[in-house]
C-alpha cells in the first residue's frame, strides 16, 4: 500500500506498547501520535480527529483520557482500545465518548518482549461490544490487521476477561512469586527449568500498573486466586509425617 493511499490513524499513548505498535501500523496506515509526556507529532486533537483512534493507554487513565478526546472524535470515526481487559474498558469508553463514534476492543496477546523478533504469526483478539452491530469499519479492520501477519480471533469480551484470567492473571501471579524467591546462583539447570525462567523473564518486565491491571482488576482472577492457593497448600502440605530423627 503506497503512503499516499494509507487511511489515517490517531495513536494516542506513545509509551511501551504504544511505541513498539507504531511502526507495524505504519505499514498499512499514516500513523499521527501523540502522548503528553513523550515527543509526539500530533497534538491531542489532531491525533483524535483521524477516522481511527487507537488508544494506547492504561486502564487506569482511560476515562481521563476518554474525555479529553470526546470532543475531537469525529461522527463515525472507529475507536479501538488494546487494554488486557475487554468489559471494565469498553464500558468506560461507552460511557465517556458520544454515540456517534464506534467502539472496538482488541488486545494484542504479545507484547514488545514476545514481539521483538516481529509479530507476524503472533494472535490477537477483537473484541467488539455485546451491543456492537457488525460493521464495514471493523470488518476492515480485521482484514487489515491480518494483513500485518497476525492470526485474528474474534470474541465476545465476557469470554475474553474469563479467558485471560487463567492465560495471563495465572501467568503473572506465578511469575512474581517465582521472581520473588530470591534463588541463589544455578549454574547447572535444566531446560525445563530454564523455560520456566524464560516465562518469569517475559512477565517480570511488565509494569506494575499492568500487572495490577490482570491480576486485581478483572473479576474473573478471583476465582484464579482462590483455586491457585487451594491447590499450593494442598501440594506444600507433607503427604505422611516426617520421619522421626
Amino acid at each position: 500500500m503506497s503512503p499516499s493511499s494509507r487511511p489515517s490513524l490517531g495513536l494516542i499513548g506513545l509509551g511501551a506498547f504504544g511505541g513498539f505498535c507504531r511502526p507495524h501500523l505504519e505499514r498499512i496506515f499514516t500513523v499521527r501520535g501523540h502522548d503528553p509526556a513523550l515527543p509526539c507529532d500530533a497534538t491531542l486533537a489532531e491525533a483524535a480527529s483521524k477516522p481511527v483512534v487507537v488508544l494506547a493507554v492504561p486502564v487506569a487513565r482511560l476515562a481521563e483520557v476518554a474525555q479529553a478526546i470526546a470532543p475531537h472524535l469525529r461522527p463515525g470515526a472507529l475507536v479501538v482500545e488494546v487494554c488486557s481487559l475487554k468489559l471494565h474498558p469498553l464500558a468506560v469508553l461507552r460511557a465517556a465518548l458520544p454515540d456517534h463514534v464506534e467502539l472496538l476492543g482488541t488486545h494484542p496477546l504479545f507484547g514488545p518482549q514476545s514481539g521483538r523478533d516481529g509479530i507476524a504469526g503472533l494472535r490477537l483478539a477483537l473484541c467488539p461490544p455485546a451491543d456492537a452491530r457488525p460493521s464495514a469499519r471493523a470488518r476492515l479492520a480485521g482484514r487489515m490487521l491480518r494483513g500485518l501477519g497476525l492470526e485474528v480471533v474474534r470474541m465476545s469480551p465476557e469470554e475474553h476477561d474469563r479467558q485471560m484470567a487463567w492465560v495471563q492473571g495465572l501467568t503473572h501471579l506465578l511469575g512474581r512469586i517465582v521472581a520473588s524467591l530470591e534463588m541463589p546462583e544455578l549454574p547447572h539447570t535444566t531446560s525445563s527449568f530454564d523455560q520456566l525462567l524464560r516465562a518469569v523473564g517475559m512477565v517480570s518486565q511488565d509494569s506494575e500498573a499492568l500487572f495490577r491491571t490482570i491480576t486485581e482488576d478483572n473479576p474473573f482472577v478471583s476465582e484464579v486466586k482462590a483455586r491457585l492457593l487451594a491447590e499450593a497448600e494442598t501440594v506444600l502440605r507433607p503427604a505422611r509425617p516426617a520421619l522421626a530423627a
